[in-house]
């Protein structure tokens, strides 16, 4: 990181540090700077100081207020792959996107080899070991662990005036036809770069074929003790 202001290098600075000396005084969290702890209290007090000059929503954070615009006003994405044509609204999805080029997979699980490209689908992941079921079916109030799991199960049990669009390529069901065209774009379509398996000589141009790739690792216990006859999958 290299910026031209002192503010913006302290500023920087304090995202490497655990020190969170500014605490709420509504709830017991605590934030690194007091920018952040200021949007936290806003959260309790509903104020929205950032407001659209284009339409009437209000946003917390001028973050949100700039993701707002893009979304629904500007349409502008900045942030551009350097390996493909894909260009996001937001710089947290651009590395998403790029690690899908790169096969890196910066979140482990502690519990078995999986690892994920971002914490939301770690954490997610995570809901397989504990056995919680947050996703609850409006229907017939069955819970289920992924929110996917739930979805396929209110078109398959529940599903007679929802239409399903199945994909071509795989046996994922979608409600809706727009859903069916990002399912192929992300998963299915040809990739120019190859991505790599980290585990093995492997290389896939569609995502898809990679993922399922990655599962027959899952169990795998490459990792054998020179002393002993101990073998781990970490």
């Amino acid at each position: 990181f290299t910026s031209a202001k002192l503010s913006s290098l302290r500023r920087h600075l304090k995202t490497h540090s655990d020190e969170k000396h500014h605490v709420c005084h509504l709830c017991p969290k605590a934030f690194r700077t007091a920018t952040l702890l200021h949007n936290h209290v806003n959260t309790h007090t509903g104020n929205k100081p950032h407001k659209c000059s284009e339409c009437d929503t209000a946003f917390v954070t001028r973050g949100e207020l700039s993701r707002h615009r893009r979304y629904k006003h500007t349409l502008e994405k900045p942030f551009k792959c350097t390996i493909c044509e894909y260009s996001s609204v937001e710089a947290s999805k651009m590395r998403r996107h790029v690690r899908s080029h790169t096969g890196e997979r910066p979140y482990p699980c502690h519990l078995c080899s999986y690892a994920s490209k971002d914490a939301y689908k770690l954490k997610r992941h995570m809901l397989t070991h504990t056995g919680e079921k947050r996703y609850e079916c409006y229907v017939c109030q069955a819970r289920f662990t992924q929110s996917g799991t739930m979805k396929i199960h209110i078109l398959q049990k529940h599903g007679e005036n929802v239409p399903k669009h199945q994909c071509p390529h795989c046996s994922t069901f979608l409600s809706r036809k727009s859903d069916l065209g990002v399912h192929l774009r992300n998963l299915h379509s040809y990739m120019e770069e190859a991505v790599k398996c980290r585990d093995c000589e492997a290389a896939f141009h569609e995502r898809y074929a990679f993922l399922q790739h990655r599962k027959t690792h899952r169990n795998e216990k490459r990792f054998r003790c020179a002393q002993c006859s101990c073998t781990c999958n970490q």
